[in-house]
């Protein structure tokens, strides 16, 4: 589990988390809507589901994750924070078909596409896709390279160190990322530079 410590409750801890949360909140406040469901893909310890949930009470947060250890750790840090807005973690694999959700108003992803193979970010997609209507939004948040722009040097290394674990993974093309996209209905509206060296890039649901 990368970047991850444990505790004797099964609450995982990512040391990354109180270094980004504050920073993809202010996005978040900015980008979704001010009720409604959010589903977010991929949520690892649950720290970022907690922060959030915690700070935009108008919506209900749904976190998920394909891992056990991972579902184990979001509840045990929703027991903790007793937040009447944070749902229980589903049982979710991005690259899997179908959801067991059927309609959401925003889906949130946060450090994934990048730590997984190519197939996650075509599910996710493909999933958003299906479940998000008319104007909902797609929120990613990570490392990306960009054409016409320098590839940051801790990119490139973050890059050479993720293949050399799987070559599967790897910071992706936002390029490809935004075509693979609007395959599924869903348009790049806003790119936010973050800090060390992230994005957070934001897609809308629009009818074709």
């Amino acid at each position: 589990m990368l970047g991850w410590e444990t505790d004797i409750h099964d609450a995982l801890t990512a040391p990354a988390v109180a270094r980004n949360r504050d920073a993809i909140l202010a996005v978040l406040r900015e980008v979704l809507p001010g009720s409604g469901t959010v589903l977010e893909i991929a949520s690892g310890s649950g720290e970022h589901a907690v922060h959030v949930a915690a700070a935009l009470p108008g919506l209900d947060w749904l976190p998920s994750d394909p891992e056990p250890a991972a579902r184990r750790s979001i509840a045990a840090h929703a027991r903790r924070a007793g937040l009447a807005n944070l749902r229980p973690p589903l049982d979710l694999d991005a690259a899997a078909a179908p959801w067991p959700v059927t309609r959401v108003d925003g889906i949130v992803c946060i450090n994934m596409i990048h730590i997984a193979p190519w197939a996650a970010t075509e599910g996710l997609m493909a999933g958003a896709g299906r479940v998000l209507g008319e104007g909902g939004i797609l929120f990613l948040y990570g490392p990306f390279r960009e054409a016409g722009r320098p590839f940051a040097e801790s990119n490139a290394a973050f890059d050479a160190s993720l293949r050399g674990r799987d070559p599967a993974w790897g910071v992706r093309d936002l390029e490809t990322v935004a075509a693979e996209a609007a395959r599924h209905g869903l348009t790049l509206v806003r790119r936010v530079a973050m800090p060390a060296n992230n994005l957070s890039v934001i897609f809308e649901r629009r009818d074709r």
